[in-house]
């Protein structure tokens, strides 16, 4: 039987109306069969990142450090800041301006993404590959981006992207394509203004210059792909610090090894052995003239020509041995 309210009840819950303590819009909606609206597009939004995509960033942090700090001669640090949701209006009014920007595919995944270069980031980039310093003193008001910096930046970009691509290699098989360059956020329109992205913000270290790298990248890019971030993925390849095979390898190229030559050999009894003197000869089984075995510690990897350098006893190498035992 359904619950009636007395006649004390109801003028209690009046009052309580009257005076403010009780606001009906909210306890109907509170109440049990109530109807809530239930936004569809920004459904993924009060989340604020996406499971595991911060793992792809570190493997491409690694692949970039590497190939920046070659292509402009100098340690580059690089680091994340932080990721963050954003419907795609809202994170346009957030872009600097002017700002250097690639607008990208990420095949076979639906939509673009894009990645921004804050402009004294992008000066410094452009001042270090023309043989400058990297900390020219240029001020950057209401300035634009010359054809020059921006074919330069879209080289860059290019070359970000490949390590995005490798990034992204263990957990869905990608290839990023650069669509085009823009300095204008106003020209942007990859989604619809309501749609919901998610960013991540890297800072970059050239010297005393840093600035910072943004990608952006809508939810329903990566949608189809939430199921493989959610349970995790074998990143196995992305353990791999390209920096630390660089330093391993020079480090190793530098180990110290034993090499030994044969210069031929003899077989004695142990009573002879026991019996020799200095000025004893022993007689080997080859000449001085033919080749020798040179070996590493202790495994025949060279034949070589005996010879004096520079005073010293020297052998030079002749051939490879096939037969490294």
């Amino acid at each position: 039987m359904e619950k009636i309210l007395t006649k004390n009840e109801i003028e209690a819950l009046l009052n309580a109306v009257f005076e403010g303590r009780i606001e009906p819009e909210k306890e109907l909606s509170k109440a049990e069969g109530a109807v809530a609206n239930y936004d569809l597009v920004n459904a993924d939004a009060h989340k604020g990142y996406v499971p595991n995509l911060d793992i792809i960033y570190d493997s491409f942090i690694r692949y970039n450090r590497v190939n920046l700090s070659n292509r402009l001669r100098k340690s580059i640090e690089i680091k994340k800041v932080g990721a963050r949701s954003y419907k795609f209006d809202d994170f346009l009014q957030t872009l600097p301006t002017p700002v250097c920007m690639g607008i990208f595919k990420i095949e076979p995944l639906k939509g673009a993404a894009l990645v921004s270069f804050d402009s004294t980031l992008v000066l410094s980039l452009v001042d270090s590959l023309l043989g400058g310093t990297g900390s020219a003193k240029v001020s950057t008001a209401n300035r634009m981006f010359t054809s020059i910096e921006l074919r330069i930046m879209e080289k860059i970009v290019g070359d970000a992207l490949l390590d995005l691509e490798k990034a992204w290699a263990p957990l869905y098989a990608t290839h990023m394509s650069l669509l085009r360059m823009e300095t204008n956020p106003r020209l942007l329109n990859i989604v619809p203004p309501e749609y919901q992205i998610v960013t991540m913000t890297l800072k970059i270290q050239i010297d005393d210059i840093s600035g910072n790298i943004m990608f952006a990248v809508p939810f329903m890019t990566i949608d189809p792909i939430r199921e493989k971030l959610k349970t995790g993925m074998q990143f196995d390849l992305m353990a791999i610090d390209p920096q630390w095979s660089n330093r391993l390898s020079a480090e190793i190229m530098e180990a110290p090894m034993e090499a030994s030559v044969e210069m031929g050999n003899a077989r004695i009894s142990l009573r002879e052995l026991l019996d020799l003197s200095p000025g004893d000869t022993i007689m080997l089984d080859s000449a001085c003239s033919s080749e020798m075995v040179v070996k590493i510690e202790g495994v025949p990897k060279y034949f070589g020509v005996p010879g004096i350098t520079h005073g010293n006893k020297a052998i030079q190498i002749s051939k490879i041995c096939s037969n490294r035992g």
